[in-house]
């Protein structure tokens, strides 16, 4: 009697740490149904959390007012795609919006993706040139707005990510500037901090230039002595 080999399996058991990290990462599943939507979470709360994190909203009203829209916005068929949804969700996760001016440009830039992939769709499978000249236009302008959703989210960062006045630095302001000749001065309040000099500026006062003096009579005397003379 002959008995098959015993097969070992290895498994690997994760540590709570990487449990943690896991769960911190990982956004949740949405399972939506005839009454609506819930998080797919063994704990309701942390799962309503990770959502919010996944996000980039502050509270729960945020949170669901934005996964109804993306709900909408992931309809293909006129029915919720729970698989489009899912991706939708992870995108969004992946741009890491950090506010809620950030939380709607990046939904917007998702469900502008997605639209410009159903319009390729339909473009593909375009049966006559009616519907093929329709879906190129369509995608056309879809493929123009990503770019300057793009171009607008880099924008909003940069402006958020400017160094300013630290709280509790010392604020020096100038009031008397002396200005040597061939200088330029900038007339106003000057608050300089670490880094960062504002300037409440106003036009500059152009300098008077003193009138040359007027030649015109010396040169009428001297015209007029040979006469004189003469005379």
């Amino acid at each position: 009697m002959t008995t098959a080999p015993e097969t070992t399996v290895p498994t690997t058991i994760a540590t709570p740490k990487q449990t943690q990290a896991t769960q911190a990462a990982a956004a949740p599943r949405l399972k939506l149904s005839s009454h609506g939507f819930r998080i797919d979470h063994p704990e309701p709360a942390l799962g309503e959390q990770l959502m919010a994190n996944a996000l980039g909203v502050a509270d729960r009203d945020a949170m669901e007012g934005m996964l109804r829209q993306l709900i909408k916005a992931s309809a293909n068929g006129g029915r919720a795609d729970e698989v489009n949804l899912a991706f939708m969700i992870s995108m969004v996760q992946s741009i890491r919006p950090r506010d809620s001016v950030e939380a709607m440009l990046v939904a917007q830039m998702v469900s502008v993706h997605v639209m410009a992939m159903r319009c390729a769709q339909h473009l593909a499978n375009a049966n006559d040139l009616a519907q093929h000249d329709s879906a190129a236009r369509a995608l056309g302008r879809l493929a123009r707005t990503f770019p300057a959703q793009i171009e607008a989210l880099n924008r909003y960062r940069s402006q958020g990510t400017r160094e300013g006045p630290r709280s509790g630095e010392p604020a020096i302001t100038v009031q008397n500037v002396n200005v040597e000749d061939g200088g330029n001065a900038i007339v106003g309040t000057i608050t300089q901090h670490a880094n960062v000099i504002v300037s409440d500026q106003t036009p500059p006062v152009a300098p008077r230039i003193a009138p040359k003096p007027a030649r015109t009579r010396h040169r009428r005397d001297c015209a007029e002595s040979p006469r004189d003379a003469q005379a």
